[in-house]
């Protein structure tokens, strides 16, 4: 078994819960806010004793805007964009709301991320001391993934709860994101907008 050490953190700032994974070799933070929050995040990396600079990867669940907003500031910092393969279509899915809004500089830049595909992760995340994997749950948009690791933390973004699923149809693709993810034991439920749920 690959052993590890990693660090969880929320950071709220705004609309989104945004989480800081640290590895043994690495980090990564999965989702940002809204474009124009840079203040309110660096607040944020700040009461949890961050910096800009201890972040090295970043991913969006997916690229709406409420979860990709500040991933062209960050990597302007330096910060790399990890992006999976089934998100390249989606990328600038949010440009014209920034752009009406005008609210950001420059739209996303995909042709510098390191991309993977979901059966890479595993190896990938690895090398940053990171013990998980990361899935393709796109029942909320075709471009959603969650990260599922390996002691049972697993961050779906906005994926429906899944006390949801009586409501759907049978073989719905949200009933089949929660059969994917409940094949892999999750303990510990982070969404980006509701509160974290233990499960039984």
């Amino acid at each position: 078994m690959f052993s590890y050490k990693y660090a969880e953190k929320k950071l709220k700032y705004g609309n989104t819960r945004t989480f800081f994974i640290a590895g043994g070799n690495g980090s990564l933070l999965v989702d940002t806010d809204y474009a124009g929050t840079l203040p309110a995040f660096y607040k944020a990396l700040k009461q949890n004793d961050l910096r800009v600079c201890d972040i090295d990867y970043v991913m969006a669940t997916h690229y709406h805007p409420d979860h990709m907003g500040l991933i062209s500031e960050l990597t302007r910092h330096g910060v790399k964009l990890l992006l999976v393969d089934v998100q390249m279509g989606f990328v600038h899915f949010s440009d014209a709301i920034f752009a009406r809004e005008k609210i950001l500089n420059s739209p996303v830049d995909e042709t510098r991320a390191t991309v993977i595909s979901c059966a890479e992760s595993r190896v990938f995340l690895q090398r940053l001391g990171i013990s998980g994997r990361i899935v393709h749950t796109p029942s909320h948009s075709e471009d959603s993934v969650s990260l599922v690791l390996d002691d049972g933390a697993c961050f779906v973004g906005d994926l429906e709860p899944l006390e949801y699923i009586e409501t759907y149809t049978e073989n719905s693709k949200l009933q089949k994101d929660w059969e994917k993810l409940l094949s892999m034991d999750p303990k510990r439920i982070f969404y980006a907008h509701r509160p974290e749920k233990t499960m039984p």
